[in-house]
């Protein structure tokens, strides 16, 4: 069975820094494409990046380019997300997903959420 499991949102000023992470069970993270997705209030789910294979290429959306890194860790078999600069448009709902490679590979499996506030 896969689990996916959020940890570390939390509430945030204007400017500061969280960092998230997914660990994940009955799945390989690190031989896997994995991604971040973000769903604001009133909004619909969008993707914020993604990890590819095999090198590890990166994809981020442009409103958080150069703000965000996405990375794995194969020893804790779980991904993250660090998260700078934080604006108060980052406030969502945070989910990580493992994906189908491939550029536009769809999610296979959901986290249940971390939830982001940032404040102005």
């Amino acid at each position: 069975q896969v689990q996916l499991v959020e940890s570390g949102g939390g509430s945030v000023q204007a400017g500061g820094s969280l960092s998230l992470s997914c660990a994940a069970s009955g799945y390989t993270v690190v031989n896997s494409c994995m991604g971040w997705f973000r769903q604001p209030p009133g909004k619909e789910r969008e993707e914020v990046a993604r990890i590819f294979l095999p090198a590890g290429n990166t994809r981020y959306a442009d409103s958080v380019k150069g703000r965000f890194t996405i990375y794995r860790d194969m020893s804790k078999n779980a991904l993250f997300l660090q998260m700078n600069s934080l604006k108060p448009e980052d406030t969502a709902m945070y989910y990580c997903a493992a994906l189908v490679c491939g550029v536009t590979g769809s999610p296979r499996y959901w986290g249940q959420g971390t939830q982001v506030t940032v404040s102005s």
